[in-house]
């Protein structure tokens, strides 16, 4: 045998390095496709679900509109206006209803209103346009008129029949009607005996003490207690009068003036010397870029952007105007603290401001009026006097240029009332009165107040009768004492905000909103609204209604001293707060108050985690652009910007707390949706729990 061949191709033998190398490309490039992967499955995913909740929305309203059909009640849809007009319209041609008719169709008329006024607050603005808003308000006042005019029918009609309804005891007619809604009491003095002073209505305390002339003329007294407000100014915090504007704002616009004034010398001289400062500095710093490297557009370009910023951002009358507003908005708030009174004494003062105060417990409608004539039975028939002119008010004190007698007097007449049970009030209500000429609620004419808070009863004297209601400083539960908003698992947060007189606690799941519980002096207080589920504004009207005002208003900073933050910063905190609270509870920070307007700072902790020491808590400081971890605590002594050991800044605080958050932390903020996401982004807004605590 000859001598084997020699191969000519021999692999080479690759190294232990080499191979770890390749190990390593290759599980870079398998994380690297699994990555993609997940990414394209989050995506697709994500389409899927907001695919289906907008098929779920179009499915829900087209359930609504046929639900709205198939019942055939009548009840017109009240988005359209040609429906509304034409209801009126045939309402307005019914006539002799009784008033027990009258509240079962004011049940149809409320759930309009109410719709009416739902659509206005929850369509964007730019989705409605301005004559669809007019019509909108239009329908919503002739609805409360018309309901207003039937109620008067319906009172003359009864009182017509008042001396076959006459009380074998008194002589006299009492009659009580109720609804969920209305509640109406009728006294008519068909006697009118001189000694028969104090009328109050069965098993009730609520009543009346009347003159003596009251008691001899031919009159019926009717109180009538609406559980809405159809007195009072649709939109009272949207003023746009400057005679009309809340005193808070006259008061600032005159502090702005005056501060503004001497101060405008001092910039202009600070302007002139800035300007050429600037300008000095301008030449200098573009010589310097051309003498380093040769002239760049790039370089220029990003010069002229920079002086361009500092003018908008940072320039002098940047600065002059912040402290400005700074300095006034402070001194408004301080002297509203300090010169706060029960009630304003003087003549134009006596108007009631409703961006202060709220109106709670509806209205109480108090009328004297002049008893119509009566029924006559006569040979099988009923004789009835009918005036065209309808229900007439008695007026109390009469019109008369002569002095009053002594004896025949006209004092002032004591009214006693039920205050609802649904409305808490924190402190004693004020009683205030409604001036028709004026269309304003005024607090004069009324005297000698006491309220029982065990009864749920206030008296009080009017020097003459006419709607009257109670109301609440609107910011009583602000500032709040501590916020906090911890998950309960997947799309469902609880929110608690405890102030000085009560401790709420807020159910938010999906789109809906819930009270949990109500804490008066750390005892749980029980209301009518635990357990039902609303969408956020319809829960927000109703916790307002109830007395529950969590919500700042367009001008309560400036009835409230709050911890001022940039809106912008603000915002942008509480978007990215609800994008990560179905894992991460948030809470109230002292060090919030130490932080400038441009920055605000509270707790974090990843809620999987079982213990609730405090340590688990840290502390995040947030500008709307950069997000960090701060190395105090929440019971340091001093505030320290200083990083927390081995953190960085971030962007947002969604990246934030990915340094620290488990993966199932951040597989469960991947898993919210949209609504619930939107839920309690907007609970957040509404309570601005970062300046308002």
């Amino acid at each position: 045998m000859g001598p084997k061949p020699k191969k000519t191709g021999s692999k080479k033998k690759i190294t232990k390095a080499e191979r770890l190398r390749l190990l390593q490309e290759e599980e870079e490039r398998r994380l690297k496709e699994e990555e993609e992967a997940r990414q394209k499955f989050e995506k697709e995913e994500q389409e899927r679900l907001e695919t289906q909740r907008i098929e779920r929305e179009k499915w829900r309203q087209l359930e609504k509109k046929w639900k709205h059909y198939i019942q055939c009640d009548g009840s017109p849809d009240p988005s359209i206006a040609q429906e509304m007009n034409t209801f009126i319209s045939l309402w307005e041609e019914e006539t002799n209803e009784t008033f027990e008719q009258v509240i079962e169709k004011s049940k149809l008329v409320l759930s309009l209103i109410e719709k009416l006024k739902l659509i206005l607050l929850e369509t964007p603005s730019c989705d409605l346009e301005s004559r669809t808003i007019v019509q909108h308000q239009g329908s919503i006042l002739r609805l409360q008129e018309l309901l207003s005019q039937k109620v008067d029918v319906a009172t003359e009609l009864l009182l017509r029949e008042a001396s076959t309804l006459a009380d074998l005891d008194s002589g006299n007619m009492e009659k009580i009607i109720q609804d969920e809604n209305v509640t109406l009491y009728v006294w008519a003095n068909l006697k009118k005996n001189p000694r028969y002073r104090s009328v109050k209505f069965a098993k009730t305390q609520v009543g009346f003490e009347i003159p003596r002339i009251l008691a001899t003329s031919d009159v019926a007294l009717r109180l009538l207690h609406t559980r809405y407000d159809h007195v009072s100014p649709l939109y009272p915090n949207t003023i746009t009068k400057e005679d009309h504007a809340p005193m808070a704002v006259k008061h600032f616009k005159e502090e702005c003036t005056e501060k503004a004034v001497t101060e405008e010398k001092v910039f202009a001289e600070e302007d002139t010397a800035n300007q050429a400062a600037e300008s000095q500095s301008r030449q200098e710093t573009e010589l310097s870029l051309v003498q380093e490297e040769e002239p760049n557009s790039e370089a220029l370009e990003n010069v002229d952007t920079y002086y361009h910023e500092e003018d908008n951002s940072k320039g002098p009358r940047y600065q002059l105007e912040m402290r400005l507003l700074s300095e006034v908005v402070s001194a408004a708030q301080l002297r509203l603290v300090e010169n706060t009174v029960e009630f304003p004494q003087t003549s134009e003062e006596k108007e009631v401001d409703l961006c202060h105060f709220s109106t709670l417990g509806g209205v109480y409608h108090l009328d004297i009026l002049e008893l119509p004539p009566q029924c006559k039975p006569v040979k099988g028939w009923v004789l009835v006097e009918i005036r065209q002119e309808g229900l007439q008010r008695f007026t109390y004190p009469p019109e008369t240029t002569e002095e009053p007698d002594p004896e025949n007097a006209f004092p002032p007449i004591e009214v006693t009332l039920e205050v609802h049970e649904n409305v808490i009030f924190f402190e004693d209500p004020k009683v205030i009165r409604w001036d028709a000429e004026g269309k304003i609620w005024k607090t004069d004419g009324i005297s000698e107040v006491f309220y029982s808070r065990e009864d749920r009863l206030i008296t009080f004297c009017l020097d003459t009768l006419g709607p009257v209601t109670l109301i609440q400083d609107a910011h009583i539960n602000m500032p709040y004492r501590s916020w906090e908003l911890r998950p309960l698992g997947v799309n469902r947060v609880l929110m608690t905000v405890t102030s000085l007189f009560t401790e709420l606690q807020i159910h938010i799941k999906e789109n809906l909103c819930m009270l949990a519980s109500v804490k008066l002096r750390s005892q749980d207080h029980l209301s009518h609204l635990e357990g039902k589920w609303m969408t956020p504004i319809p829960f927000i009207l109703a916790m307002k209604e109830a007395g529950l005002n969590i919500f700042p208003a367009v001008y309560s900073h400036f009835y409230v001293v709050v911890n001022n933050k940039v809106p912008l910063v603000e915002m942008k905190a509480y978007r990215q707060m609800a994008l990560l609270s179905s894992a991460f509870a948030f809470s109230w920070s002292k060090w919030n108050m130490v932080c400038n307007s441009t920055r605000v700072v509270f707790r974090v902790k990843e809620a999987l985690a079982e213990a609730t020491e405090d340590r688990l808590w840290g502390l995040l400081m947030f500008n709307g652009d950069r997000a960090q971890m701060l190395k105090i605590r929440e019971d340091s002594e001093m505030f320290s910007e200083a990083l927390q050991e081995e953190t960085e800044f971030h962007s947002t605080l969604y990246h934030m707390v990915k340094d620290f958050a488990s993966a199932e932390a951040m597989e469960r903020v991947r898993r919210s949706n949209c609504q619930f996401i939107d839920s309690v982004c907007h609970m957040l807004l509404s309570t601005r729990v970062l300046s308002y605590s």
